[in-house]
Parts: structure tokens; C-alpha cells; sequence
């Protein structure tokens, strides 16, 4: 019955949230939906279980959330974030309509634009390309997806996405650990994502199919010469923030004892080491950076309400993706708690394929983002819950936790782009397109960034190669 009830619980939140129900409502409800069905105490299951969990998530990670928003809506605003995409998708041109969009998205992501702005910001220059070049415009949604949500969100190391910042917190690593499995799972998903969209192309392009006749949030021909900053002038933030992350995740020496005096005043929450903390405070001062210098070049051309609506609307919509990934966060460990998830939990840590810890990992993170539908959210479930044990068992066997961290990162963006993600109903909705239309491609990318996981476990237990 317990286990049922998990499951009930399970499929409800994946059905509500795909019909737009928000999870910050809805995750608590099937979370004491499953805690009722097996015995457990609905009241202290939600203040002391939930909640607790929930304010965890936010105070570890609610500065990269909001620095995150706030950076993007500033590049967003500001034009740099556009005028960085229609260089790119200009520059290459229409016998490259496919491979401009996708480094496009790639570029942007990779300098820590968060994927939401990325969409706004390729959209129009994406449509108006396609149109030129006579492509379905059915197949841009594949195309944003494979830059923004694919690779650089995960995959390469480095990058300062929340989905590579995660594991740093519970394996002790840096967003640069597995560089040379990062980034050849990461040119593998970019090669095998092209190929697929391109034979799309080629098959629609047989049958005459061309652009289409689209109505639905079409964007206006003259808005691609439209003045925006130059690319140069727009990169240099994005740059700011690789390198400042980087100078300080590296060379910066932070003193051991540094938490000493916090820990001694009893405070909540305070982290265990300097170590666990560090990759995120090195992303803090990197955003803070590329927001200064982003505000310093772009100020000039804030619409009306100038900077303080630019800072104010970033910050507010931090709070509804952080509010989100915490409440599902509290959703998995109520889960985590109940006896029937026992059953369930052995047997992820009974998948022992390789005498490694690594295809658990990448299973157990697979399916959690999936039933979320969110990447960080279903991936700080899983090291929640199980990150404890796959770092017993890889010490055991002197396996680096490098590879934990790469592994855990990459599998977070596979599943997790089923139909209820809101990145995917966002991406749609902004290319005035449908499930129906362009979902297949989006799933293509999802299948391809599975399959790249195991097949980076697999040249990594060959190798040894981080």
C-alpha cells in the first residue's frame, strides 16, 4: 500500500503539473497525499519535513537563483543578450539557419543567461531566419533546445548554470570537475543534435514543406534591424562571469576556519566546510561582476522604468523558480521518508551495472527530473536522498567524486524535458507553437542527452578519464 500510494502521489503531481497547476501548491498536497496512505503524521510531515527541506534548498541556493535572474533580465533588457544571438545568426547565415540558432543559445547559456531569457532573447532572429531560408519554423523550438537546454547547461565544464552548481554542495567538487568527459559527452550531444534536426530539415525541405503560414506570436520582419549594441560590446559580460568564476574557484585561497566563528554561534544551516560552499560563493562574485559591468554598458538603452524595473522584475521572477525547485525538493524527501520508498531506494542502489555507482546515479537523477519535470529540482532530490551512499560506495572502490558530480549534472537535463517542463511550455508558448507541432524534435534532444550520459559512464570505466 505504501508503495502505491508513493506512486498515486507520483503521478498526480506529473499530471497537474502538466495541465499548469503550479507545484508550489500542489507539491505539499500529494506529499501528504502519500504520507496519509502510510501512516504518517500530516502535520509535522509538513512544518517539520517539508518545510524544513524546502528552506534548506533556498538558503544553499537562492543567491545563485536571484544573481541568476537578475543578470538576465539586465542582458535581456538592455539589448546585449540580442544583439550577442543576432550576430551570431546573421553572421552565419541562412545555409546555416540550424547550426547559427543552436550556438546562439549555446553562447548565451554558456555565459550564465538563464535559459527563460535565452528563449526571448533567439526567438525573433530564429523565426526570421527560418522564414528566409524556408524552414519549418516547427523545427526551432529542436534547435533552441539543443543550445540552451542540452550542453552548455550541463554538460561543458564550467558552465554556471544551476544544473553544475548542484552537485558541488554534496560531493565537495568544482563546476569544472570531469572537464574532458564534460565536454566530449557535450560535443557528442551538439554533433548527434545537429544531425537529427538537419536530417529534419532535409526530409521537410523533400516533401516542399517550407516555412508555413503562422500567425501566433510572429515576430515583426523589421525587428531583426532593429539597433542593438554589437556582439563585442554584449560578450564582454558573459565573458566577466566565466572568468571571474573561474579566477576564483581556482586561485583564490579561502582560510579553512573561515566558518569557525559562524558554526560557533549555533547559527541554522550554516554549511559544514569551506569546501562545500565554495563553487557557489565563486559564482556569486562572478554574477555580481557581470551584472555591474552588463549595468555600466547597457544602462543607455534600459526601456522606460530604467534599472530599478530591470533589477526588480529579475528578482521577483527568481522567486517563483526557487520557490518551485524548493517545494519539490520538500515533495522528495517526504517521499524519501515513507517506508514503501525503502523498497524503491534499494533497488536504485541495487543497480550495480559496471561495479560502479554511476549508473544508479544516472538513473535514479533521470527519473526524478523526469516525474518533477525540472532538472534542479529532481536532481537535488536524488543527492538529497542518496548522495551520502554513492559517495561511500565510490570511495570504497577509489572512484573520484569528480565523476559523482559530472554524471549527476549531465543526467539532470535528460528526462526532465518531458511535456510538463516549464522551460519546454515556455519555449513553446513563446514560438507560438504546440505540443503537437514541434514536441517531437524537443523529445529527440531529451533521447539524445540520455543516451550521452551512459555512454560517457562507459568511456569513463574504459578510461579512467575524468
Amino acid at each position: 500500500m505504501e508503495v502505491i500510494g508513493i506512486i498515486l502521489s507520483l503521478f498526480l503531481l506529473m499530471f497537474f503539473a502538466y495541465r499548469g497547476f503550479s507545484v508550489i501548491l500542489f507539491a505539499p498536497v500529494f506529499a501528504l497525499l502519500a504520507a496519509s496512505l502510510s501512516g504518517l503524521a500530516l502535520m509535522p510531515a509538513y512544518t517539520e519535513l517539508f518545510m524544513a527541506k524546502g528552506v534548506t534548498y533556498i538558503k544553499v541556493y537562492f543567491p545563485v537563483f536571484l544573481l541568476g535572474a537578475v543578470f538576465g533580465k539586465v542582458m535581456e533588457d538592455t539589448g546585449l543578450a540580442k544583439g550577442i544571438a543576432r550576430a551570431i545568426i546573421q553572421g552565419l547565415g541562412r545555409e546555416r539557419a540550424i547550426l547559427s540558432v543552436v550556438l546562439a543559445g549555446a553562447v548565451l547559456t554558456y555565459g550564465g543567461v538563464s535559459l527563460f531569457v535565452v528563449v526571448f532573447a533567439v526567438y525573433p532572429f530564429a523565426a526570421a531566419l527560418f522564414r528566409e531560408a524556408d524552414i519549418p519554423k516547427r523545427l526551432i523550438p529542436g534547435a533552441v533546445a539543443l543550445g540552451a537546454f542540452t550542453f552548455t547547461m550541463d554538460s561543458f565544464p564550467g558552465t554556471p548554470q544551476i544544473q553544475n552548481i548542484i552537485p558541488t554542495n554534496f560531493f565537495g567538487t568544482t563546476v569544472y570537475s570531469a572537464p574532458v568527459s564534460g565536454l566530449l559527452g557535450g560535443l557528442g550531444i551538439l554533433l548527434l543534435g545537429l544531425t537529427w534536426l538537419e536530417r529534419r530539415r532535409k526530409a521537410a525541405a523533400a516533401k516542399g514543406e517550407g516555412y508555413g503560414t503562422h500567425t501566433l506570436n510572429e515576430p515583426e520582419t523589421q525587428g531583426a534591424n532593429v539597433e542593438l549594441p554589437s556582439w563585442m560590446v554584449g560578450v564582454l559580460p558573459l565573458l566577466t562571469v566565466l572568468v571571474v568564476n573561474f579566477v576564483v574557484t581556482r586561485y583564490v585561497n579561502w582560510d579553512p576556519n573561515l566558518l569557525a566563528q559562524f558554526q560557533a554561534m549555533k547559527l541554522p544551516l550554516v554549511a559544514a566546510s569551506v569546501k562545500s560552499v565554495l563553487s557557489i560563493w565563486a559564482l556569486i562574485i562572478a554574477l555580481v561582476c557581470g551584472i555591474v559591468l552588463a549595468v555600466l554598458l547597457g544602462t543607455a538603452r534600459l526601456p522606460k522604468g530604467g534599472l530599478a524595473k530591470s533589477l526588480n522584475a529579475g528578482a521577483i521572477g527568481s522567486l517563483l523558480a526557487i520557490m518551485n525547485t524548493a517545494s519539490e525538493v520538500g515533495y522528495g524527501n517526504v517521499i524519501a521518508s515513507l517506508p514503501g520508498f525503502q523498497a524503491i531506494s534499494a533497488a536504485l542502489m541495487g543497480i550495480k551495472i559496471g561495479g560502479t555507482p554511476l549508473v544508479s546515479e544516472a538513473v535514479t537523477v533521470n527519473v526524478l527530473a523526469g516525474i518533477t519535470g525540472s532538472a534542479s529540482g529532481g536532481m537535488s532530490i536524488a543527492l538529497d536522498l542518496m548522495s551520502k551512499d554513492w559517495l561511500a560506495w565510490a570511495n570504497s572502490i577509489g572512484m573520484s567524486p569528480e565523476i559523482l558530480h559530472r554524471v549527476a549534472s549531465m543526467a539532470s537535463g535528460g528526462m526532465d524535458t518531458l511535456p510538463h517542463n516549464g522551460a519546454v511550455i515556455t519555449l513553446l508558448a513563446v514560438c507560438g507553437l504546440t505540443h503537437r507541432d514541434s514536441y517531437g524534435d524537443i523529445f529527440a534532444m531529451t533521447v539524445i542527452k540520455t543516451t550521452m550520459v551512459f555512454l560517457v559512464i562507459i568511456f569513463h570505466t574504459l578510461t579512467g578519464i575524468l
